[in-house]
Parts: structure tokens; C-alpha cells; sequence
């Protein structure tokens, strides 16, 4: 029943909303180095840091690791926490150097599970991290869980407001055939979503896409 749900779910936002083309970056490695940056802020600031970057021309492994980390903080400024955030690029960095010598792409052939041990392995990079570049950097059918997941299915009463992620994670995995392209599609959909109608604050339920969905309620879930 829950695949049922979660299928319906996806063509209505697509319906409502069309393709997304996530995520918005030039290579793998920016959208590893943007998957750091979005830690506790919005894309907005992310934007203004990789533009940083860019035009510094440290969008490059080899580059970015010879980059000073005052320098480095500097330019990522704008994405917040930038002194603690240069130091997860550098820690993200010296993993790539010895997991792949330094080629993001080469890390697509490993078995999905070990690789995404190997990079929660990594200071400062936990599961929404991972699982982003998983996903959107090396295609891998990972499903990504964020804030606004938990936001809008907790308030259908798919999963209750405490859920953890590993347990929201399954309902997709469990649920869904494993589809990259549906995977980074519906992330995408979600979070267009709780942008523009299931906000946090003042959510315009009566507009929504969602709205009058009929689902089965998860027991447990808390009013």
C-alpha cells in the first residue's frame, strides 16, 4: 500500500511542478564541495560560495586541496560556518586523495553500502551528506532524507515527527524499485514543496498538491 502512496505522491508534484534537473552544479566534485556547504544554511548562500570558488578557480580537487584553509574559508563566506566547514572540505578532500586519488568519478564502481560507510567515515559529512553525493554526484539509488521530507510526511502521517532518518530512508528504499532518476527527481519534488506550500511557518495546505491525499496513517505518530 505504501508504494501505492509514495507513487502517488511523486506524479502529482511532477504534475504540479515539472522536472527539477537536480542538482544544479558542473561536476561531481562541485556537487560534493555543495553538499558540504549546505550544511545549516540555504542554497541561496551555497550559490554565492561556489561562485567564490569558481572564479578562484578552486572547483578542483588538486586546486582546492592547495588552498590555504584561511583562504579557503574566506571564499566560502557566504555559506556560513566557514571556518568549520573549510575544515570538513579539507577532511572530504584528503578522502578523496586516498580513496581514488583524488577523481570523484572513480568511486561510481564501488558497491554502494561500502562506499557510503567509507564517507560517514569522513569528520564532518553524516547521512544527508552522503547520501547527496551518493546520489547526485556519483548516481547512486539513494534516496535523500532532509528537513523537509520529515516535514511533509509526518504531517500526512506517513512517518511520525520523531522518526529518525534511517527509518524515513526505508520508506522510500522499502518501498520503491531502486531509481536513481526517480530518487533525485522526488528528492528534488519534496523540497519544491515545502518551499512554496508545506512551509514550516504558515504552510498553505489548502492549495497544496497534496492536499485531501488519502494515506494510511503511521501508528505512533504524534500529535
Amino acid at each position: 500500500m505504501k508504494s501505492r502512496e509514495l507513487v502517488s505522491i511523486y506524479k502529482r508534484l511532477h504534475a504540479a511542478f515539472g522536472p527539477q534537473k537536480w542538482w544544479p552544479a558542473d561536476t561531481p566534485f562541485e556537487v560534493a564541495v555543495g553538499a558540504i556547504l549546505t550544511q545549516n544554511t540555504n542554497w541561496s548562500n551555497v550559490e554565492k560560495a561556489i561562485a567564490n570558488l569558481r572564479k578562484n578557480k578552486l572547483l578542483e580537487p588538486a586546486r582546492m586541496s592547495g588552498a590555504g584553509n584561511k583562504r579557503l574559508a574566506t571564499l566560502i563566506r557566504p555559506a556560513g560556518y566557514y571556518n568549520l566547514k573549510a575544515g570538513r572540505l579539507k577532511s572530504f578532500l584528503k578522502f578523496l586523495k586516498l580513496e581514488a586519488g583524488g577523481d570523484i568519478r572513480s568511486l561510481s564502481g564501488r558497491k554502494t553500502g561500502l562506499l557510503r560507510e567509507r564517507l560517514l567515515s569522513v569528520k564532518g559529512i553524516g547521512p544527508e551528506t552522503a547520501d547527496s553525493m551518493l546520489l547526485y554526484a556519483l548516481e547512486k539509488p539513494v534516496f535523500v532524507v532532509d528537513a523537509y521530507t520529515r516535514r511533509i510526511f509526518s504531517r500526512h502521517g506517513l512517518v511520525r515527527d520523531d522518526a529518525k532518518y534511517e527509518e524515513v530512508q526505508r520508506l522510500f528504499s522499502g518501498n520503491l524499485a531502486p531509481d536513481t532518476r526517480m530518487f533525485n527527481e522526488y528528492h528534488a519534488l519534496l523540497v519544491k514543496l515545502a518551499k512554496v506550500y508545506c512551509r514550516k511557518n504558515n504552510p498553505r495546505c489548502s492549495v497544496c498538491p497534496l492536499e485531501n491525499l488519502e494515506v494510511k496513517k503511521t501508528k505512533g505518530r504524534k500529535k
